[in-house]
């Protein structure tokens, strides 16, 4: 069979290597790090959540990215310093607005065929990564919110995800533990959690058994395609048959190389994780997965002692620096809407979303026979990569069967 290289040790990659590793291709990852999901699947919000397929691309986001501008605890922070990168992206995203409607139908329809992917693959491997479908909340605060969240049920409903709208009463009733001037709800029973890092974690060392090639600690310098293969220039110099970029917002680099065009931007995103020691915290702390609305902040149990709240989105280039002020609206959220949660051991992260300006992760072919992409899904990585793992395992499998459709019908016609 065709040896494949995967770009990228995250979700994406890893689950990408499953689906070619089972239709019998001989795959080798690569990744700068020494371990599996150690980047922007180590510590993301958790949720495997349909119900948040909504893509950006609205007048209404750009006009609120102006308004929190000068607001470090924003929901969304633009670092008004330019850059091409970051001009060419947003431009584009601007020219996608058209799209809004079509782009989240397409989106919640990817992300509902992502759960038999994913339910296949941690049964297969045996792998415990805190897994709970105890559904998703979204609550809202102002009618405004609320009246926009029936148009976008609308949409999810055309993309095959159902969800069902709540009173104030009704909201609370899902989660007592939650506290606040809550207007109402939307509540999505077939969503669920997990601790991502866990799952691709466990993923990675099940396909490692099976035999595939795991290549850790170190960067890929160069990648380069010809009518010959593609060379992996990392630890030392491999040639393979083809190459799936995988590699998050490196991405857009490697793709240049191999003569594409990706425009991934690195859009940084936080969390905490908040450890619960006593009894007393465990029992004020959620079991509903939650997302706000308003602050744009979303939450997961993971176990029994851990409670994982993440949000915000930062255009800041490639930095990885955990800043304090995006940190603490984090913790203050969780003081004001769960006071009785111990907050005197909170663990910050930030990680880097490679988002694609259109909102939709970029999964298929490039310009050269030999090279594919699953990469670009943004805050959507950990929902939908089931789903495109398969989708570009199946596209390599339709190109490797037309060429070797191709040589037979060549060598017969020789013969003849």
């Amino acid at each position: 069979m065709p040896s494949i290289a995967v770009l990228g040790a995250g979700i994406t990659g890893v689950t990408t290597a499953y689906s070619l590793h089972k239709r019998g291709y001989d795959v080798t990852v690569f990744d700068r790090q020494r371990y599996a999901a150690m980047e922007t699947s180590f510590a993301n919000g958790g949720q495997l959540s349909a119900s948040n397929a909504e893509v950006w691309n609205q007048w209404s986001t750009v006009l609120k990215g102006i308004k929190w501008m000068l607001q470090n605890d924003a929901p969304l922070s633009v670092n008004p310093r330019p850059s091409w990168h970051k001009i060419s992206w947003m431009a584009e995203f601007l020219a996608n607005i058209p799209k809004y409607k079509n782009n989240t139908i397409e989106t919640a329809r990817l992300a509902v065929t992502a759960r038999a992917g994913l339910s296949e693959m941690a049964d297969r491997a045996g792998i415990d990564f805190d897994f709970t479908p105890a559904g998703i909340l979204h609550f809202y605060k102002t009618e405004k919110d609320f009246a926009h969240a029936r148009k976008v049920t609308e949409l999810l409903a055309q993309g095959g995800l159902r969800r069902h709208e709540l009173t104030a009463e009704e909201t609370l009733a899902k989660e007592p533990t939650l506290r606040g001037d809550i207007l109402g709800g939307f509540w999505t029973e077939s969503d669920s959690t997990g601790d991502i890092h866990k799952f691709t974690v466990g993923l990675a060392g099940w396909l490692c058994k099976q035999g595939v090639q795991f290549e850790m600690g170190h960067a890929v310098d160069d990648v380069a395609v010809d009518t010959n293969g593609v060379t992996v220039q990392a630890r030392d110099e491999q040639l393979f048959d083809a190459v799936v970029v995988s590699a998050g917002v490196a991405s857009r680099s490697l793709a240049k190389k191999l003569g594409d065009r990706v425009n991934v931007y690195p859009v940084k995103g936080y969390s905490i994780t908040v450890n619960l020691p006593d009894e007393v915290s465990q029992a004020a702390a959620p079991t509903v997965s939650l997302l706000d609305d308003k602050a744009k902040i979303v939450t997961s149990r993971l176990g029994r002692d851990r409670f994982r709240i993440a949000g915000t989105a930062e255009f800041n280039g490639e930095n990885r620096d955990i800043r304090a002020d995006r940190v603490k609206p984090l913790v203050d959220w969780c003081e004001s809407h769960f006071p009785d949660v111990c907050t005197e051991n909170v663990v910050p992260w930030a990680g880097l979303r490679p988002m694609m300006p259109n909102m939709m992760p970029r999964v298929g072919a490039g310009r050269h026979e030999r090279v594919f992409y699953n990469t670009g899904h943004g805050h959507l990585g950990w929902t939908l990569s089931a789903a495109t793992a398969d989708i570009v395992a199946s596209t390599v499998q339709s190109r490797f069967s037309t060429q070797n459709s191709v040589s037979i019908q060549q060598h017969t016609l020789k013969s003849a």
